[in-house]
Formats: C-alpha cells, sequence, structure tokens
C-alpha cells in the first residue's frame, strides 16, 4: 500500500458569527474559559488523516489574534466548514485561503445541506466523512487540486471511526469538551435536519471505542464536564443498555473523572431503569426538545413522541433521577393558537426549566419543512443565507411567510422572553428545580482538576450579581435557599446561575431587536395605508 506523501493540513474552525443563547459569552468569562464547547468535527476528521500527515488546528473563537499569513504560509491545504451560523466565517475564511493560494476543503452539516454556498471552496467533502475521506485523500495525493466528494447518505461505518485528535485542543479554552456515542435520531420532527443528515437508524460506535476514547481524555488529564454530542442519546435503547452500565464502571474504576450531559427525547422519562443507569453513570444534565406545549402543534410538527404525556410531569422524573434539563422551544409553527405565549410561560414555570432556549422556527435547509415551504410559495428568499448581525437564525428568524400574522408571532416571542428571563423568574425556576432534583445517585463533588471548581460559589454568584445588579435579591436569595437545603444542589444552582450571566442580558438584547422589527412592521402598515389613501 502506497503511503500518502507528507502534507501540512491547517484546520480552521470557523467564527459563530452571530450571538445567540447557545454561545454563553458573559458566563464563559464569570468562569474562566472562551467557549462553552470545543471542536469535536475537525479533530475527528483530523484522526481520518494518514499519520505522514501533520496537522495545526486554529479555533477562530478562542484563538488571540486572526489567522496569519506566517499560518497559511505553512499549511499546503486548509480544512474548515461547520454549521449555518458559521457560515458566514467559513466563506471568509475560503476567500482567505483563496487570495493566499492556499486550497481549501469544506465540510460539515451546513456545507452538506447547502453545497452551493460553498462553490468557491477547491475541495467539497459532503456528508459523513469516514465514507469519502480515503478518497479525498487518494485523489489530493495524485495531484488533485479540486473535486466534490459525496459520501452516501446513512451508510457511515461509526464503529470505524478513529478516536478524534483531543491533542490538538487546548483543554483549558473550554468549559467542556464532547464526545459522539451514535448518530442519528428515530422520529420524524418536520424542521430537524438531523434525519436528513444522519438518517433514522441510529448507529453507535461500540462500547470498547467510547472506552478508548475516554482512556485517551484521561491519559490526558482532562477531568470534568463531558458532553456525549448525539443527537439522540437514546435513539438506541438495546444498545445503550449494554453501554451504560460499562460506562457507570469505567466511572467508579477510575474515582468518576467526568461528569456527563447530552440531548436526549422526552420520552426517557419513560424508562426508569435509563434514568437509574444514566445516574449511576454520573449524568447530571440533558437537552430535550420540548418545542410547545399544545398537542395539536407538536402532531403538526411530526413530534409525536411529546404528545400523549403531560410534559411536564416527565420533566420532573428526569429530575427525580438527579438529572437537570435544558430545553428547547419554538415560537411560529402554522398550527400555533392565538396568543399561545401565556401556555408556552406557564408550561416553562410548571415544569420548573431555568434554561429555556426559546427561539422563532427557522427553516433549515434541507429539511421537510423547507420543501413544504418551497411547495407552498412561502419560502423567502436566501432562506438558507445565515443570519449575520446581533442574533442567529432562531432569534433572528422567520424566513417564509407564515400563517399568523408576523406581528403577532413577534409579540408572542417578546412576551415570553420577557417573562422567562426576568431574575425573578429565572431565580424562581431554579429554586424549584433544586427541590425536585433528586442527586442522591451522582457525586457531588467535582473531580480534582475540573476547570469548574476553580472558581467558589459564593465568587461566582458574586460575580454575576455585580454585573446585573437587578438580580442581585433574587439570585441571592435563590443561592441561599439552595445553600441551606444542601451542597449538592447548590453547585447545580451556581451553575445556573452562571448561566443567567448570559441569558438576562442576552434576552434583552433580542427583545430590543424585536421591537425594532415590530416598529418597522408599524411603519410598513403606515406607508401601505398612506398609499391605499392616496390612490384613492
Amino acid at each position: 500500500m502506497n503511503v500518502p506523501s507528507p502534507c501540512n493540513v491547517l484546520m480552521l474552525y470557523p467564527l459563530f458569527s452571530a450571538e445567540s443563547f447557545w454561545t454563553f459569552g458573559e458566563s464563559c468569562k464569570v468562569l474562566g474559559v472562551k467557549r462553552p464547547a470545543a471542536p469535536l468535527g475537525l479533530i475527528t476528521v483530523a484522526a481520518m488523516l494518514p499519520e505522514s500527515w501533520t496537522v495545526r488546528l486554529i479555533d477562530c473563537n478562542t484563538a488571540a489574534a486572526p489567522v496569519s499569513d506566517d499560518d497559511l504560509a505553512w499549511a499546503d491545504v486548509v480544512f474548515t466548514g461547520g454549521m449555518l451560523p458559521q457560515q458566514a466565517d467559513t466563506l471568509h475564511l475560503i476567500e482567505l485561503c483563496r487570495a493566499a493560494g492556499k486550497p481549501v476543503v469544506v465540510g460539515g452539516p451546513d456545507p452538506t445541506s447547502s453545497p452551493h454556498i460553498y462553490e468557491r471552496a477547491d475541495f467539497r467533502v459532503l456528508g459523513e466523512a469516514e465514507s469519502v475521506i480515503d478518497e479525498f485523500i487518494a485523489a489530493w495525493d495524485s495531484g488533485a487540486r479540486s473535486g466534490v466528494f459525496t459520501a452516501p447518505k446513512f451508510q457511515a461505518d461509526v464503529t470505524k471511526t478513529p478516536v478524534p485528535r483531543f491533542d490538538l485542543l487546548k483543554f483549558e479554552d473550554y468549559l467542556y469538551l464532547g464526545v459522539q456515542y451514535s448518530r442519528g435520531c428515530p422520529f420524524t420532527c418536520e424542521f430537524c435536519d438531523i434525519i436528513e443528515l444522519y438518517g433514522r437508524v441510529p448507529r453507535t460506535k461500540t462500547n470498547e471505542q467510547i472506552l478508548r476514547e475516554l482512556d485517551t481524555l484521561y491519559g490526558m488529564g482532562y477531568r470534568g464536564h463531558l458532553d456525549f454530542v448525539d443527537d439522540n442519546f437514546i435513539g438506541n435503547k438495546k444498545s445503550l443498555r449494554l453501554f451504560l452500565p460499562q460506562l457507570a464502571e469505567w466511572q467508579r474504576s477510575h474515582g468518576y473523572p467526568f461528569e456527563f450531559s447530552t440531548e436526549a427525547s422526552v420520552n426517557l422519562a419513560d424508562d426508569p431503569e435509563l434514568l437509574e443507569l444514566m445516574g449511576a453513570a454520573n449524568f447530571f444534565g440533558i437537552f430535550v426538545g420540548i418545542e410547545s406545549p399544545d398537542p395539536a402543534t407538536l402532531v403538526a410538527m411530526r413530534k409525536k413522541q411529546n404528545t400523549r404525556r403531560n410534559i411536564a410531569e416527565s420533566i420532573h422524573k428526569i429530575y427525580a433521577a438527579g438529572i437537570l434539563v435544558t430545553a428547547g422551544f419554538i415560537v411560529g409553527f402554522d398550527n400555533e393558537k392565538v396568543s399561545m405565549a401565556e401556555a408556552m410561560i406557564d408550561f416553562i414555570e410548571e415544569a420548573a426549566i431555568p434554561v429555556s432556549m426559546v427561539g422563532l422556527l427557522y427553516a433549515l435547509p434541507n429539511t421537510q419543512l423547507t420543501r413544504r415551504l418551497e411547495r407552498e410559495g412561502r419560502l423567502h428568499p436566501g432562506h438558507d443565507v445565515a443570519p449575520t448581525i446581533g442574533a442567529d437564525q432562531c432569534t433572528a428568524g422567520i424566513n417564509f411567510d407564515p400563517v399568523r400574522p408576523l406581528r403577532d408571532i413577534l409579540m408572542d416571542y417578546r412576551r415570553v422572553l420577557e417573562h422567562v428571563y426576568s431574575p425573578a423568574a429565572y431565580a424562581g425556576r431554579v429554586d424549584r428545580l433544586m427541590t425536585l432534583l433528586d442527586r442522591s445517585r451522582q457525586r457531588h463533588e467535582l473531580a480534582e482538576g475540573d476547570i469548574r471548581a476553580k472558581l467558589g460559589a459564593m465568587e461566582t454568584v458574586h460575580k454575576v450579581v455585580t454585573a446585573l445588579p437587578e438580580a442581585r435579591g433574587p439570585l441571592w436569595q435563590t443561592f441561599m435557599n439552595c445553600a441551606k437545603r444542601d451542597t449538592s444542589s447548590a453547585r447545580i444552582a451556581v451553575q445556573m446561575i452562571a448561566a443567567y450571566a448570559h441569558l438576562g442580558p442576552f434576552s434583552r438584547k433580542v427583545i430590543a431587536a424585536i421591537d425594532t422589527r415590530l416598529a418597522a412592521l408599524d411603519n410598513e402598515t403606515v406607508t401601505a395605508a398612506t398609499v391605499d389613501v392616496t390612490a384613492a
């Protein structure tokens, strides 16, 4: 077998060009890190490259300076790409490379969904890299300097995926690192692009693979929060039931160096055995897509797994297993009832979900929703071009003609954000969450070396309330209430308070942007009425 010629590969992880509820910028400052999450996709691809190739990684979100001429001069080829919120910087990086005469390879979810946007890249690797990376390597080594490599859909064998190149990361820059156990989701939510990218049959790595990744991180000295970035962690329950006991045993034998989080569907609440197994493995948090409290709206968006249940009770069952819930909600569905804001607010309060990521519906490229809206003639031109000013696609929304008047949707969205992220309401939900969270299965202490342990609880709360004096009373009261009840709940409460350092101010920025949009809509209405009167 021929050994590929040596090659210098510069991997550039693009900026998230717009601020969002997910960036947690101010919270990161409080906790002494630069970004919440480390890039996993690029370092996984890096592990697939030949050993004769030398790889460097620059995370443009954490780097002290922009990509330099020296960085580009070193490289023989540049790899970049990512998600929709990174689109603008990915395109900028492509032009930067072209100007320097460096071939650039682009890949990832957004280039796969909207390859036409990335036509200026020399190479496009579309779909899951495992299936086509060898093709690209062979083409490059034979002298090709452009090409498109498209993976067959949903066929990548993740049991062959190598351990990511964690050595390329600066651990101290991030609040947590990620690993991936499975790809795909069995459900059919209309607005979601996961099933279009990775399919509806979740494919899992072997238990040995994942434990090898944990061994690698442990051997490198990493301790702390580790996120399973799976699209739906419980998508393949049969495999998961075999994996979790081994994960729990690995944790016990290594002194519980990691505290896990992940994303899962709300039907996790129906499975006490899985909840028990996750608690034993030291899972402390999950993200759940709830979207709407209205059953008719859930059926219309094909999120039937959230129907036929009391969702708030399901959330409380997850709390009873010691796992806190962060949830996603969306405003702007066709089947929404008039003035749905109060129903969403009431649900969030009843469920006691402090971190409720509320966004406007956005038709993502290559989804069932986008195809339907296109058929109906409702999709806006440039719907697949990412917003870059003020907010991400979820907070800037709506990129189609909605059924309800846009003004009503924006008013509902404004009302939800105004309430949910008011200091008193947020602190109240944290307080109630801590009365529901039974962490008797989980480790109460953070592992030695966990970056979250560097800052004391009192110091963290003090930093947040100093920056946000309007929240001082409610947040301090909640912290003291939790500290009196038990120290393990106080630690989780402090994490929620640190999150508010970003969520509170950012929600007010979004509200201000909505007010600007509402004023523009009102101005359009007045202008249209004036034109009609003049014409008459």
